[in-house]
């Protein structure tokens, strides 16, 4: 395969190469090219800026920003694409990722080439080992940025090493897509290269080797699952640069079940809690996973680290419980879904795995508090999401969407329509509902609990404001310790499990389960599948499956990965990669639950509505599968082809 070549521009010609190159990169000096590449202090400093770079999708990432790294506010997550939650900042319908990657991609593979090509001519001063490291940490970053970028269009041009301008035409720079296969084969070689030259320890913030082979898997299991699902085929210059051919499934597969089981016993659940005994310890350990992360966590594999002052984020300020916002800031941006909750064990559900609200007979059932709806709930969905009436950060969190002011003590009957299209605007005589957050919310005098803000402190007024939209707020990644006067903007400082352990089982699991369905036999597949899954859904508290004749369906699988990995960013391309996201996102409403405290009952009881609070709905067009090549980089390389659609 002919590599494609990546630009550095020596000369002073750069406007006229950024109106005919595809890449538009700043000029680098060869002047103290010797003082960074010959010092260590001078290799680290490139090393951090290039892993300050990389493209991971955690705090600042903005699926509708220009450049969906590093914002300052990430209001739109895209969590609220993949039915995980619902907020009041996000889209009205599904869409695409409509933020670009291209450019800034190829700014930092040209870094990595630079590197790469430029360190070993000053490296005299380093031992063999260290130069293997460095050089295999520019392979990491590099492989790490193209599977950005395949996963984002498919086939893109690859570039391995530099070309220096003008000692080529423009012309020769103006380079078309590689096929979609090629890139994946590209990103597999590199990755090996990197875990053959990288320590099994690092430096926190920087990968090992064993981050090459969990990416690896990440990014195979990506790659067979576009070989087995997708049907969406492009061909230019006679490349297939959208799709693979179906052949290729099993292969990728393999690599991805192989590179995720050589990180076996490398790394381990986190359990601290279990192993000390500790009262709630499943529960404990799941919250606990998210904040461990500078003792040495054994689950984390790649973790990208803030600071305060120097390196921030704003989650807790957009995703704190309405009674722990502070002045100037914002809350319950990311409210999960009744669709997310009702995937964990431990709920009371009828027979169509919905939630029960109501008893035989359709009447409420009534609770004397809201927990106690959700007593058997298993400790992993607790620890991933608040509900009305749990305690966090000290506190009760009080949700509610309004008092119930009827006459009965028990037989109430269902008040609003499982498909009301407006929920938030029901007009009920026997309910008292705040109208606004900004001015409209009701205090009522109780006969039993004294006075209660009608949505509670936490809960939905008739504008969902502030208050949860949902019935639900987010735990997970939420700092538990932190001070209310500090949840603003940019005061949040949590690090970023990019990789742990439970995925890579995750992934593991899916791969010998697609290897079995296929008929692989050289290893018991569906076996080491099923193990996987129990040990992730034993430290969770959820029910194991009995044998692996249990693990029947690879949906089993994929579901437990939604619960797992719920708000880490990760749904919203498996939707993409198992060709999914058309049906799950077809004239859909998320479902939402809110409580309400019943007067004269002294009881609460839970409505559930089929549809968002205002009647959103949601679409998925299956051209989204692929994103839009950038028009600006169109426009400079007339060798580029866009993806189907655009």
């Amino acid at each position: 395969m002919k590599y494609l070549k990546n630009i550095i521009v020596w000369s002073v010609f750069s406007v006229l190469l950024a109106s005919c190159s595809e890449l538009d990169i700043a000029p680098v000096s060869i002047t103290g090219e010797k003082d960074i590449f010959s010092s260590e202090p001078g290799v680290i400093s490139y090393m951090s800026r290039m892993y300050s770079s990389l493209p991971i999708e955690d705090f600042k990432y903005r699926y509708n920003n220009p450049g969906l790294f590093h914002n300052a506010n990430s209001f739109q997550q895209n969590a609220c694409l993949t039915g995980e939650a619902i907020n009041r900042d996000g889209p009205t319908n599904a869409s695409g990722e409509t933020g670009v990657y291209w450019a800034e991609a190829y700014k930092l593979i040209r870094e990595a080439n630079v590197f790469m090509e430029t360190f070993p001519k000053y490296s005299s001063a380093f031992s063999q080992e260290r130069i293997g490291h460095y050089m295999a940490e520019a392979r990491f970053v590099r492989a790490f940025t193209y599977f950005a970028l395949v996963k984002r269009y498919g086939g893109v041009p690859l570039l391995d090493v530099t070309l220096n301008y003008p000692s080529v035409s423009l012309e020769e720079t103006q380079l078309p897509r590689e096929s979609e296969e090629a890139v994946w084969d590209f990103i597999s070689a590199d990755l090996d290269a990197a875990a053959a030259g990288l320590p099994e320890t690092a430096d926190l913030g920087r990968a090992n080797k064993y981050a090459a082979l969990a990416l690896k898997s990440r990014a195979m299991l990506y790659a067979g699952s576009i070989a087995k699902y997708n049907n969406i085929t492009l061909d230019a210059h006679g490349k297939r640069v959208c799709g693979i051919p179906d052949g290729r499934a099993n292969d990728y597969f393999k690599q991805a079940y192989d590179a995720a089981k050589q990180v076996e016993s490398k790394y381990s659940l986190y359990k601290k809690e279990w192993q000390a005994g500790n009262k709630g310890a499943q529960y404990q350990n799941f919250v606990n996973l998210f904040y461990d992360v500078a003792q040495g966590s054994p689950e984390n594999i790649f973790v990208k680290y803030y600071k305060y002052p120097e390196s921030v984020h704003s989650y807790d300020c957009l995703n704190a419980p309405a009674q722990q916002m502070v002045g100037g800031g914002s809350a319950a941006e990311n409210c999960p879904t009744l669709d997310l909750v009702e995937l964990y064990d431990g709920l009371p559900k009828d027979g169509n795995g919905r939630l029960k609200t109501t008893d035989d007979n359709g009447y409420y059932r009534l609770f004397t508090n809201r927990m106690d709806f959700f007593a058997n709930a298993e400790p992993r969905l607790r620890a991933t999401v608040i509900f009305p009436g749990d305690v966090f950060r000290g506190e009760e969190i009080d949700i509610r969407r309004g008092i119930y002011i009827g006459t009965e003590t028990s037989d109430i009957p269902k008040i609003i329509p499982d498909a009301y299209p407006n929920y938030y605007y029901v007009v009920n005589p026997k309910l008292q509902l705040s109208s606004s957050w900004n001015g409209g919310r009701i205090l009522y005098n109780t006969k039993h609990r004294g006075q209660m803000y009608a949505d509670g402190q936490s809960g939905t007024a008739t504008d969902a404001w502030y208050g949860t939209w949902s019935g639900f707020l987010l735990r997970k990644y939420m700092n538990l310790v932190k001070d209310k006067a500090t949840l603003s903007f940019s005061m949040s400082d949590q690090a970023w499990i990019e990789i742990r352990y439970a995925e890579v089982l995750l992934n593991r699991a899916e791969a010998a389960y697609e290897l079995y369905a296929a008929g692989q036999s050289d290893i018991d597949y569906q076996n080491d599948a099923y193990l996987c899954i129990n040990e992730i859904r034993e430290r969770a508290g959820a029910n194991l499956l009995n044998g692996k004749v249990a693990l029947n369906s690879v949906d089993t699988v994929r579901k437990e990965r939604k619960k797992e990995l719920a708000f880490e960013n990760k749904a919203f391309w498996d939707l993409r990669r198992w060709r999914t996201a058309a049906q799950e996102q077809n004239n859909t409403g998320w479902r939402i639950l809110m409580p309400f405290y019943a007067d004269e009952a002294d009881k609460y009881f839970f409505d559930a509505s089929e549809t968002h609070p205002f009647g959103w709905r949601w679409n998925f067009n299956t051209l989204w599968y692929y994103n839009a090549i950038p028009a600006s980089d169109m426009a400079k390389n007339p060798n580029l082809v866009n993806n189907p659609g655009y």
